[in-house]
């Protein structure tokens, strides 16, 4: 039987905790469980409320032990583009004297000693970027290993966030017991996702990641993430004014958001898309209604981006991506072309996972797969005598000829119920 190797990826959003449980076989990704528990306790990146982002974690981490029938023991967990600082170290390694080969602890060795660079007592190091490398003057990305040369030298980005941070966030995941496999910055795990390395040879991208608190702006080019700024304006601004007017939660403001066909006032309709109970007294909302609310903040943050990115527009070929829960409020695409640049939005194609707010946790997955070819870390996130004995059960549980599905049983005690 081939090993499975089961990763579980967690982000700490703004108010929401995101975990999704994944599977690497063989050459296939599959996506095992996605779990979502709504917290209190982040405002504009930083946790306020310790406790209450621990209980969202604990309950997002039961639910999905419950539906697999085995216990999660470590996390790859996402942390916020706050304050990142991009440092690139060059290391000399010296092959083994008698081979002058290249092997796999030269280059441990190499990447060893860059990490150890602390540019800053106030910040982390969180990530290693890109990597290339150097042998008989030829430069790849590629490990060179088995290669013959006098000297390797490999030129490394190291990516470093907030500590405070990075250790608020670290400190929550393991005070609700669990171990952190791996971190990321949730840019470079969207951009592993969306594969926005790729696209960045000769051209910036500029990745927009909407979330309901705030927006987050990274830049790209030549295969590396150059920087992060965070802009205070994000869906959940929009909403506002909606809210004050109705007394709604967010998540229906959201759903209204979702729902509302258009977000050009000339084209809105008159139609009713919401009808409440407020004290007893029947409420409605028309299209026209959301629109008069939520239009002006869209307009807004469309022209607070434009001229965040101005500068980088006016020095070579710029495209925006755009990713984030924001993205699934689809009329969205409609005011994008007021962009001052070429755009595309982004969501995941994954079956169990088609949703912009879980792009960076599927992410993770690809940057963890991408440090184990240096690292070599055989750790995964379930106890693999766990997973084979849940497999067992399941195997070994009694099947019935009679043996319906749920939607079948549900059906039927409606067809045929008699009281």
């Amino acid at each position: 039987m081939n090993k499975k190797e089961i990763y579980a990826s967690m982000e700490i959003a703004d108010h929401e905790i995101r975990l999704v449980i994944g599977e690497f076989f063989e050459t296939r990704f599959n996506v095992l469980r996605v779990e979502k528990s709504e917290i209190v306790g982040v405002e504009n990146k930083r946790i306020v409320d310790e406790q209450s982002v621990v209980n969202g974690i604990i309950k997002a981490i039961r639910k999905a032990e419950e539906s697999l029938g085995y216990r999660i023991e470590r996390v790859l967990l996402a942390l916020p583009s706050v304050n990142v600082a991009r440092h690139n170290k060059r290391v000399h390694v010296i092959p083994q004297e008698t081979s002058k080969r290249i092997r796999l602890s030269d280059i441990q060795k190499g990447l060893n000693e860059a990490v150890s660079y602390r540019p800053d007592s106030a910040l982390e190091l969180v990530n290693v970027g890109c990597i290339k490398y150097i042998t008989n003057g030829i430069t790849s990305r590629k490990m060179p290993v088995d290669e013959i040369t006098d000297l390797l030298l490999m030129d490394i980005d190291l990516l470093y966030a907030d500590k405070e941070i990075v250790y608020s966030y670290a400190r929550c995941v393991e005070k609700a017991g669990l171990e952190i496999l791996d971190v990321c910055l949730d840019s470079y795990a969207i951009a592993q996702e969306a594969a926005i390395f790729e696209q960045t040879v000769d051209k910036y991208v500029v990745l927009v990641d909407l979330a309901r608190q705030n927006t987050t702006l990274s830049l790209f080019t030549h295969g590396k993430l150059v920087n992060c700024e965070i802009l205070l304006n994000g869906y959940g601004k929009w909403m506002e004014e909606l809210l004050e007017f109705t007394h709604l939660s967010e998540n229906v403001g959201f759903r209204l958001l979702q729902n509302t066909c258009t977000f050009h006032m000339d084209d809105a309709q008159d139609s009713v898309i919401y009808i409440w109970s407020d004290q007893g007294e029947q409420r409605q909302l028309t299209e026209k209604d959301v629109c008069s609310f939520v239009v002006p903040h869209v307009e807004a943050w469309l022209q607070q981006l434009n001229e965040a990115c101005a500068p980088i527009i006016e020095n070579g070929e710029v495209r925006y991506l755009l990713s984030g829960e924001g993205c699934e409020i689809l009329s969205l695409e409609q005011r994008l072309q007021d962009l001052n640049a070429p755009y595309q939005s982004y969501a995941p194609q994954m079956i169990g996972a088609r949703d912009s707010a879980l792009s960076a946790c599927l992410g993770l997955f690809y940057s963890w797969k991408e440090q184990q070819l240096i690292r070599q870390d055989k750790r995964c996130s379930c106890s693999v005598n766990d997973v084979e004995k849940a497999l067992e059960n399941v195997n070994r549980k009694p099947k019935s000829i009679d043996e319906e599905g749920g939607f079948t049983k549900k059906l039927k005690s409606i067809l045929l119920n008699d009281k």
